[in-house]
This record gives structure tokens, C-alpha cells and sequence, in this order.
């Protein structure tokens, strides 16, 4: 039988082996093309900015919990609005300290940075570091 063996010039064969093939290259071009955009993800997350605090709590404080509370507070600390890149989050939820912040005052940021919801400036960059590479 013609189809017993490969190498056979089989008209039937030859289309599947041609099909086969030409699924082979176009996976491969997928594999190549997709890789770069996942870098270029990862790097865009890395370098995007959450403010502490947001828009949202212009003119008040974090407390230690991470909470936004009357300037007043006793214990709480001054939230200037100022940006922190997401490389310096991803540190900061590792263990160590924001930039320019006491240890205290980034335990704070960082719970605020936490507590962060949909729609709040620098949820989409916080939940970007969440996930997986």
C-alpha cells in the first residue's frame, strides 16, 4: 500500500503533510510575535505611577491601616499625592521601603496602595503587579 510508507508521494498524503507543516510555521510566528508584547507588558508595568493618594483623597491623611482619615488624625501621615512607580510598589510589597518614606509611613502607603478599588487612580497599575509573569 502507497500509504504504508512516508515517503510515498501519495496524493492524499501530500496535502497533509503540506497543511502540517504550514500550521507549524504559523505557530511558530505566533510564539515569536507574542513574546515581545509580554515583555513590553511586563516593562509597562513596571514603570507605570500610583499617587498616594489618588485625586480622590486630595487634603487628607493615611492612616496605618492605610486608610484616608481628617488631617487631624493622631498617628496618621501626610499624603502629599506623590507618584510612586510600579518597580518601587513591587519593592515596597517585598519588604522594603518607599522611596523617600519612614518605614512607618510606607507600611501606610503600601496598605493604602492595597486597598486600592476599580476606578480609583493606580488600581490598574497595583493590579497589573498582581499578576502572574
Amino acid at each position: 500500500m502507497s500509504g504504508d510508507n512516508p515517503n510515498s508521494n501519495d496524493p492524499i498524503q501530500m496535502p497533509i503533510r503540506r497543511r502540517a507543516l504550514m500550521l507549524g510555521a504559523a505557530g511558530v510566528a505566533a510564539v515569536v510575535s507574542v513574546r515581545p508584547a509580554l515583555a513590553q507588558t511586563a516593562g509597562s508595568v513596571l514603570n507605570c505611577d500610583i499617587p498616594v493618594p489618588g485625586p480622590h483623597g486630595t487634603g487628607m491623611n493615611i492612616d496605618p491601616s492605610g486608610n484616608l482619615v481628617a488631617p487631624d488624625t493622631p498617628g496618621s501621615f501626610v499624603a502629599t499625592g506623590q507618584k510612586f512607580s510600579g518597580e518601587e510598589v513591587r519593592r515596597a510589597l517585598s519588604g522594603q521601603t518607599l522611596p523617600g518614606t519612614t518605614y512607618e509611613q510606607s507600611q501606610a502607603y503600601v496598605n493604602y496602595i492595597r486597598r486600592l478599588q476599580a476606578g480609583q487612580s493606580g488600581f490598574t497599575c497595583f493590579a497589573s503587579l498582581q499578576m502572574p509573569r
